[in-house]
């Protein structure tokens, strides 16, 4: 690759698997999204080695490969389960209903029925009106509240939609109580891809309050905490290390709950599991100046925001690329293929490509293996959905 790109290769992968990547994917039509099992495999002992305390519940929409799943599976994850839909998939590959949860806090009565029939018996809620479903669908099962985050310093914020404030949550406690279910925890998410590790401070001093509420005026003993997913994946912008944030969370849970802490906690990461194990290969459709005089030429991909790239709304994630060309670096616009205006990846941050670079050239998006096959869309434009391949 040109040393003159803005964005080294070292700093997301090695020469070596990029090589394999290449040779493996010559002969695929594009777009597809190549997986490498190996960097999960990695990731999720990493997580385990610096997060011993801590159970495992991979997020299933990040990325719900086969492959992936029956991985982790393998490896004695847990999982974070989003819809029906997903339980079905798990249940297919032989996981266990114990090891899921219902994460989601937006949910028909008939699907926590059809969870619960399956064995499934820790759900997330932040509602009154969801607590009165869980109560009829699934009687005595446990529950943990999730609190309402605002996730600033997080790349793709998770604010608003989900959550509670904690004089609601309060109530949730006692209402689970009397309608016969078990509190059994308290959850947060400080925000996908957040880089400000303070907010597990922030949200973690929350928990605590509450967990102390509970106990002391409420009567209730709750064993749970679920930290959910934050951690980040490799993309343009540097973040800290996972041992920095382990060391950090570590001495954060200490500061709220001393050497005793609390009998289970949970995390739930999908992004920093699944991202750096793809690389989507596209191919350049066209080069084009909209006039005589522009100073940056647009670069029309094969694959856009339907396909897969969702997250470069607003610019949010921003993913490396590596062109196949040469010659010095040039700044561009990057955009998808479809008839749809908002089909823009990036035009405000800088991207570079090699001035020699043509259409019918390949591109190689690093960092895809989160929120990419899972975001594609199925007919938009008549573009089939995204296809995935695993390295061998």
């Amino acid at each position: 690759m040109d040393d003159q790109y803005r964005f080294p290769l070292e700093n997301f992968m090695s020469q070596e698997r990029f090589e394999r990547i290449k040779q493996f994917s010559k002969d695929l039509e594009t777009p597809c999204l190549i997986l490498d099992l190996d960097v999960i495999r990695s990731n999720y002992e990493a997580l385990r080695v610096n997060l011993p305390f801590a159970k495992v519940f991979y997020a299933v929409k990040a990325n719900p490969d086969d492959a992936v799943v029956s991985l982790l599976r393998d490896l004695g994850s847990n999982f974070d389960v989003a819809t029906r839909y997903e339980l079905d998939q798990l249940l297919r590959l032989g996981i266990s209903p114990d090891r899921m949860s219902y994460g989601n806090t937006i949910k028909k009565e008939k699907d926590i029925a059809y969870f619960y029939e399956k064995g499934v018996r820790l759900f997330a809620t932040d509602s009154i009106s969801d607590i009165d479903k869980l109560s009829r669908a699934a009687p005595g099962c446990k529950v943990f509240f999730r609190l309402l985050t605002e996730g600033l310093g997080a790349d793709w914020p998770l604010s608003k939609k989900f959550g509670c404030h904690p004089d609601l949550a309060r109530q949730l406690v006692k209402t689970a109580v009397r309608f016969g279910l078990q509190p059994y925890g308290i959850s947060f998410h400080p925000g996908s891809q957040q880089r400000d590790i303070g907010q597990w401070s922030t949200s973690l001093t929350q928990v605590s309050q509450l967990w102390n509420w509970a106990k002391n005026e409420a009567g209730v003993q709750l064993k749970m905490i679920n930290m959910g997913g934050g951690f980040p994946a490799n993309y343009v912008e540097p973040t800290d290390p996972l041992t920095t944030y382990a060391e950090d969370i570590r001495r954060f849970l200490d500061n709220c709950f001393g050497q005793e802490l609390p009998e289970e906690i949970i995390i739930e990461p999908g992004r920093s599991m699944a991202g750096d194990a793809g690389v989507i290969v596209s191919e350049i459709v066209n080069i084009a100046k909209k006039s005589v005089h522009d100073r940056y030429p647009w670069v029309f991909l094969d694959i856009g925001k339907f396909g897969g790239l969702i997250e470069t709304l607003d610019e949010a994630i921003k993913y490396p690329m590596y062109f196949q060309g040469h010659g010095k670096p040039v700044e561009i616009i990057i955009a998808g293929p479809t008839c749809d205006s908002m089909d823009i990846l990036y035009e405000k941050w800088t991207y570079t490509m090699p001035e020699k670079t043509r259409a019918g050239e390949r591109v190689y998006i690093l960092t895809t293996g989160a929120y990419t096959q899972s975001y594609s869309s199925i007919y938009f434009n008549g573009f089939p959905p995204l296809k995935s391949y695993i390295l061998e």
